[in-house]
């Protein structure tokens, strides 16, 4: 268990934070098209690679991960995507979940599948080069949202998972996701959070967790993208604040999730997350709002190899450079 805990303190160093190039075959394929680039395999390994090899990556990015495709995939020059991780002083990390389904039962509400047969593949990740792994559940809110039983059969499901990861050697990520679609107001994304949050510490606790060895990777508390009035980094900050209160100081860290938030937006909500005081790190694991701009400036164009780096490097810097500010912070 001492090789996860110094795993997990590694993943939220100061001044690093994970990058999510994790997307499924059909959500990357999708956005390579949406910018113009022809969807393969052969294409979404290039665009891996170009994220993966861009220069000075381990300055800001503790950690990248992967799906499965990647895993397995290698740079142009025949290096596995794990072995050239690792050479350049980035852990490499998988997502192990297979997707929210549609919950029995729960109509309208899903639960995230993929605990079928997870201790094989997570050996077999373990010998590819992974260091940490990812599950992603998530919740949609409304005034009755999510019910209690789609907290209870994700929270479990996340506290089963994460027991796994820890009996194969690799440090889990957790990510309990509430959504931001809907017109809720951020008092309600905060209720719900909150909730959530409550039944999985529980969970975690029941299966002998250690949260020492473990990254949660939650939203921040934010208004619905429908909502009629955005809210300030520091409401933002202090909503979501609050509900952290609730960890205990054992916890490895906080990565935050941006959850479809605009990049700059993300990025200021984090910074301001920064003046309060927890006793863990509250980093990023951003996906969209750190490769989105990459993949905007690549196109797919092997010229452009060089602009796609610099636009991750770029949004890597702003977040990174958010999250060393927060002695500053707390002190100003």
């Amino acid at each position: 268990m001492e090789s996860c805990r110094k795993i997990a303190a590694r993943m939220v160093a100061p001044g690093k934070g994970v990058l999510a190039a994790d997307e499924s075959i059909g959500t990357m394929s999708a956005r390579l098209e949406a910018a113009g680039v022809a969807a393969g395999a052969e294409n979404r390994r290039a665009y891996r690679e170009l994220l993966a090899r861009t220069p000075g990556l381990a300055d800001s990015a503790s950690g990248v991960i992967l799906c499965e495709e990647t895993l397995n995939q290698a740079f142009a020059d025949g290096t596995p995507f794990p072995q050239a991780l690792h050479a350049a002083g980035v852990l490499p990390g998988i997502k192990v979940d297979t997707g929210a389904r549609p919950c029995p039962g729960l109509p309208g509400e899903t639960v995230t599948e993929g605990l079928d047969g997870l201790p094989g593949r997570l050996a077999g990740y373990v010998e590819a080069g992974a260091a940490f792994a990812k599950w992603r559940a998530v919740f949609t809110v409304s005034d009755t949202l999510p019910t209690a039983g789609a907290v209870r059969v994700n929270t479990i499901a996340l506290a089963r998972y994460a027991a796994a990861c820890h009996e194969a050697g690799l440090v889990p990520i957790v990510e309990p996701e509430v959504l931001m679609d809907g017109a809720h107001p951020i008092e309600r994304c905060g209720q719900v959070t909150a909730a959530v949050h409550g039944e999985l510490r529980r969970d975690l606790e029941l299966l002998g967790v250690d949260l020492a060895g473990i990254v949660l990777k939650p939203n921040m508390v934010v208004e619905g993208r429908d909502h009629h009035e955005r809210s300030t980094p520091e409401e933002v900050a202090e909503a979501t604040a609050a509900v952290l209160r609730g960890w205990p100081r054992e916890l490895a860290g906080v990565a935050f999730l941006s959850g479809g938030q605009p990049p700059e937006r993300a990025t200021a909500n984090l910074e301001a997350l920064q003046r309060h005081s927890t006793p863990f790190p509250l980093t990023f694991s951003f996906g969209r709002a750190l490769v989105d701009p990459a993949l905007a400036a690549w196109r797919g164009d092997a010229e452009r190899v060089v602009d796609g780096q610099a636009a991750l490097a770029e949004r890597l810097a702003a977040n990174a450079t958010a999250v060393r500010r927060r002695g500053e912070l707390q002190t100003a």
